[in-house]
């Protein structure tokens, strides 16, 4: 049963249904109020003998008398006198109630009625039993009633809600709503094959139990975000067309010792119920991750949960049809009894789609939007190197969104790739800026554009340079793969080096001196020739891994070492050499490049001064030709001079933008 199929009162624990109460309030209210206004207040009633009375009634000053027989008196000719005095002459609103109680005899009696007046004279019968219960008793017993029924009712919530605190938060999804199939789920064609016999088991398990052979209990999906561990699990029960219990790894782990293991008690006794089923376990190394680690000891709750998980993995028949899949992006830190034949024998690897399955995920996705004739996924998918199923989805919505600012009916191929570089790049601002930093952000991206255009070997051509800011950049240098890298050679490495020291030469070449606007690009460099001579071995220092130990602080055993340098500090030094010397000889390379190229930097940052973006086959025509031949798209822009930006973060005056090797 899952939480969806639990009454209302008990999804979140206990609480009291809101009507019920509201009008037990209000019945109790205007009982109270009835009392209230049927006893008036003793202290505006005058208290009066019956000797008084019947002088008063002699003397006309009585409007209204009640007379009726009082129970308490204990004889029939004991009467208690309700009425109201008027004072002759004075004003009508003048007027005083009174009260009395006395012994009246027939004579009295009728004296009374005479003096009065017949209209003004009221007799009421003595009360009865069931008046007095009904006057009396009733209210009592009823006020009583409903605190007593409020008292029950909040006990009887609270003891239920304690007991559903234990139950399972898995959303079951009925085979009537799932409709998710493979043809929803592209560019993990890998995954999808591994998983197919998962849907032949559960559509026909004899068809495996006669010769011998179980299904595996559990499969682990591994993966970076977005790439479609969810979604694949949805299809495969869509497939089998069998109940699908949905669960994070979070909703087991609770602050009480023993919650978290007891719903993982009653989500595998609700799947045995709903057999043959899948269970899917999303995140799952917040439950799973290993026992006995971490700085100051391990977690009582999470272990607790993790043991419960493991045993019934373990328990239940491999032949009920109960599945259990598992999905996570940090396979590394899950516990080694997790992952053992019998629990999770499988490990499926769902990666980042490469060239075609990029298509083919643009294609699902973008039946729903209305696209033009010039949106050509097939280029889409070649400049959107490194994106997931989910950045492809959002890029096919961000296009849209584009679109309609733009009050187009149809989604065109230029606002997928503005969507693109918004993704990718940041957002386009309109930044203040006066003519000289302009001028220092054009030189530095040209000093990008130059050196990357003359030194690429046709796998990382130069797509656009720009220098209207995105992000903290200032200008940008963006870079398209022609195809999918899997690897880089040194060459290559090298060559992004050499092309992120151009920008500081680019700039010095105008204002003769160096910024801070190149901080990114000597990051990038920097970071990139240590992973080369300490994790690759491209140095003069040989085939050997320097790096440090690159275990998780989190698992307790990097703290417990009092040196974590697996070298001598003579080696280090070597290292730092090594770095500066790969760092050094590409900014020469990129210093001698744009020197034999002046003409044409100056020219390309000249041309960013006036249109502030240009596409790359603008670059290489200026660099071959020395002006531009193919016309540019839009009016140019005459930027005029901009004031200078009066306070905040240093930005970045440029930077390049590539698939990071790393």
């Amino acid at each position: 049963m899952s939480q969806n199929d639990q009454p209302d009162d008990n999804k979140n624990g206990p609480r009291m249904n809101g009507k019920p109460v509201l009008v037990w309030l209000l019945i109790m209210a205007a009982v109270v109020a009835l009392l209230q206004f049927s006893s008036p207040a003793t202290s505006s009633i005058q208290q009066l003998g019956v000797t008084q009375v019947l002088s008063l009634a002699q003397e006309k000053k009585i409007k209204t008398l009640t007379v009726k027989p009082d129970p308490t008196g204990g004889t029939d000719s004991w009467y208690q006198v309700a009425g109201e005095l008027e004072v002759k002459g004075a004003d009508a609103n003048d007027k005083s109630k009174f009260i009395a109680s006395g012994r009246l005899t027939e004579k009295n009696f009728e004296d009374l009625r005479a003096a009065v007046g017949k209209d003004a004279f009221k007799e009421v019968p003595a009360q009865t039993g069931w008046t007095m219960f009904l006057y009396n008793v009733l209210p009592t017993l009823l006020v009583s009633g409903v605190v007593l029924f409020m008292m029950y009712r909040f006990l009887k919530n609270a003891n239920r809600g304690a007991m559903q605190f234990a139950k399972t938060r898995a959303r079951l999804n009925s085979t009537e709503k799932e409709t998710t199939t493979f043809k929803d789920v592209a560019g993990c064609d890998e995954a999808k094959e591994e998983v197919k016999e998962i849907v032949d088991f559960l559509r026909d398990p004899k068809r495996f139990t006669k010769i011998g052979a179980t299904i595996p209990k559990g499969i682990l999906m591994v993966g970076p975000p977005g790439t479609g561990k969810t979604l694949l699990a949805r299809a495969v029960a869509g497939e089998a067309g069998v109940p699908f219990l949905s669960i994070s790894g979070s909703d087991f782990v609770e602050m009480f010792v023993g919650v978290g293991a007891a719903r993982v008690r009653d989500t595998f006794e609700q799947a045995r119920k709903l057999a043959p089923c899948i269970i899917f376990i999303d995140e799952i190394d917040a439950v799973g991750r290993q026992r006995g680690t971490g700085v100051g000891g391990g977690n009582d709750e999470r272990e607790q949960t993790l043991n419960s998980l493991l045993v019934e993995m373990d328990g239940f028949d491999g032949q009920a049809g109960v599945i259990v899949i598992g999905a996570t992006n940090r396979s590394d830190v899950l516990d080694a009894a997790l992952l053992r034949p019998g629990r999770f024998d499988r490990q499926v690897f769902v990666d980042l789609p490469d060239l075609r399955g990029r298509e083919a995920v643009l294609a699902v996705h973008a039946k729903r939007f209305q696209l033009a004739p010039s949106v050509d996924l097939a280029r889409v998918a070649r400049i959107t190197t490194g994106m997931s199923g989910a950045d492809l989805a959002n890029l096919l919505n961000e296009g849209a969104l584009h679109a309609g600012r733009r009050n187009r009916d149809k989604v065109e191929m230029s606002d997928m790739e503005e969507a693109r570089d918004k993704i990718a790049f940041g957002r386009e601002r309109k930044k203040v800026m006066d003519e000289e930093d302009r001028r220092s952000t054009a030189y530095h991206e040209a000093g990008h554009a130059v050196v990357q255009a003359v030194i690429d070997d046709g796998t990382l051509p130069l797509h656009k340079v720009t220098i209207i800011p995105r992000g903290r950049a200032l200008g940008m240098a963006m870079y398209v793969p022609t195809k999918d890298i899997l690897g880089y050679s040194k060459h290559r490495l090298l060559n992004y080096i050499c092309s992120a020291m151009a920008g500081r030469i680019g700039e010095r070449v105008v204002t003769g001196d160096v910024s801070n606007g190149a901080s990114s690009d000597i990051k990038q460099a920097t970071r990139l020739a240590r992973q080369m001579v300490c994790d690759w071995g491209m140095s003069e220092l040989g085939p050997i891994a320097f790096g440090e130990n690159s275990e998780h602080t989190f698992l307790g055993r990097e703290m417990s070492r009092t040196q974590t340098q697996a070298y001598s500090d003579d080696t280090a030094r070597r290292i730092d050499q090594a770095v500066a010397l790969i760092v050094n000889e590409q900014f020469a390379r990129a210093e001698k490049v744009l020197s034999e190229n002046s003409e044409a930097h100056r020219k390309i940052a000249e041309a960013l001064l006036e249109h502030e973006t240009l596409d790359g086959i603008h670059v290489m025509e200026i660099i071959k030709t020395g002006s531009i031949q193919t016309p540019i798209v839009g009016n140019p822009v005459i930027a005029p001079p901009r004031e200078a930006p009066v306070s905040g973060s240093i930005p970045e005056a440029g930077t390049q933008s590539a698939p990071s090797p790393a």
